[in-house]
């Protein structure tokens, strides 16, 4: 069985929706700007990447929102669109031939905050039982399976940054064991002050009051990245069932994927990347791709000196040096955690469709050390294959080999 993408829902700072998203992304629109939800001038890192124009009432009904967190609304209104888009119904289908299984990385933050601040403040009987579950970090799987009445196999991956591309590498493997469909992907809302104090300590933060000097992959002023919400879910099918029930667009598939960890360190990646470019070899062996047959790679692109020194490496062992041409357009809307990866596979399926590498984000000055084809503006090219790789806190390596099919389009 050959798993396809035939919906995409983006729920991001760059845009609510494919078009919107691959317009500013194309355009080099930076959404990164002062937080606006709290004031994080004690935080060190005041910018994030943060959505406009989201009304949860759009997506969300009323009795649902008050039930769970931000990053569960951006999940059910990403799983919306993907279905709307794939044109396809659960309700439809048998319960168990549905499945979703996401990525998270911080779970429910600000709901969270907000009942431990209730019961430090009023005590025991302020806090309200919804607790228990808008915080965990499987919710949002939970409540996408609930509102659309799935029953197949779901579940949750927790591999921070990696998460988004590790569900995509399961729904691939979900659909090879017989389910029919799997929303996937992941989304993140980690802006509250818990949230952002917790991923400070983490060292890599960007201290950068300008937008425009903060997150900056690959570039010779890389001094760490900023915090963003949002993601993408994306609707993976069986090919053959997607085709007879005259799915409007494939995609593109899932040809590859692997993930391995680096057993260095529990809050530092491994400076020599070589248990990255090892999942990054072993997806491409599994998706029976030669190095020299992939035609752009959406990198991780962490936005610190050490950690793009390191991926630069894995991937010039790989590929060589400027051997493929490489992007990381997440330079435009932050690290959005098991979000981030999520929304560049969406993004390289989208570049895919249109034949157009979409740039570095927020790049100015390439550091030439790296010996990579870094994309510095749109660039037409015909894309078959992609790479897109992403790395995890605490030395989670994934890597997802994504290829054209005979049918491709979209809205």
């Amino acid at each position: 069985m050959t798993a396809a993408v035939t919906g995409l829902g983006i729920v991001a700072p760059t845009g609510v929706g494919a078009d919107e998203h691959w317009r500013a992304t194309l355009a080099g629109e930076l959404a990164v700007r002062p937080i606006e939800a709290f004031d994080a001038s004690r935080y060190g890192t005041t910018l994030a990447g943060q959505i406009t124009g989201f009304r949860v009432a759009d997506h969300v009904p009323d009795r649902l929102a008050v039930q769970t967190d931000r990053w569960t609304w951006l999940a059910l209104a990403a799983a919306r669109l993907a279905l709307a888009d794939a044109a396809y119904d659960p309700s439809a289908h048998d319960p168990y031939a549905t499945s979703v299984i996401l990525g998270s990385g911080s779970g429910g933050n600000e709901f969270g905050q907000r009942e431990i601040q209730a019961l430090w403040s009023r005590g025991s009987r302020a806090v309200g039982a919804y607790q228990s579950i808008a915080w965990f970090y499987a919710a949002s799987t939970g409540q996408v399976s609930i509102r659309h009445g799935t029953k197949g196999p779901s579940g949750v991956l927790v591999s921070d940054a990696a998460g988004g591309v590790d569900s995509l590498g399961w729904a691939d493997r979900t659909i090879r064991r017989g389910t029919g469909a799997v929303l996937a992907g992941g989304t993140e809302a980690p802006l509250s002050p818990y949230a952002l104090a917790c991923q400070v300590t983490g060292g890599r933060m960007s201290a950068a009051a300008d937008p425009r000097a903060a997150y900056k992959p690959f570039d010779t002023a890389a001094n760490g990245h900023v915090p963003g919400e949002g993601g993408a879910v994306l609707v993976v099918e069986d090919a053959d069932a997607a085709a007879e029930r005259s799915a409007p667009a494939i995609y593109g598939v899932v040809a590859g994927h692997a993930a391995t960890h680096d057993a260095h360190h529990y809050r530092e990646a491994a400076p020599d990347g070589r248990q990255y470019a090892r999942a990054i070899g072993q997806a491409l062996d599994r998706a029976g791709v030669r190095p020299d047959e992939v035609d752009l790679v959406f990198a991780d692109g962490a936005g610190t000196p050490g950690d793009d020194a390191a991926e630069a490496a894995a991937l010039r062992a790989v590929f060589g040096p400027r051997g493929v041409p490489v992007t990381a357009p997440q330079g435009l809307v932050g690290r959005l955690c098991a979000g981030g990866s999520a929304l560049n596979a969406a993004t390289a399926l989208l570049a895919m469709r249109a034949g157009v590498a979409p740039p570095v984000g927020n790049l100015d000055d390439p550091d030439p050390a790296y010996g990579l084809d870094l994309v510095r503006e749109p660039r037409e090219l015909r894309i078959g294959t992609v790479l897109v790789a992403a790395r995890g806190h605490g030395g989670f390596n994934s890597a997802l080999v994504l290829r054209r099919s005979g049918r491709t389009g979209g809205p």
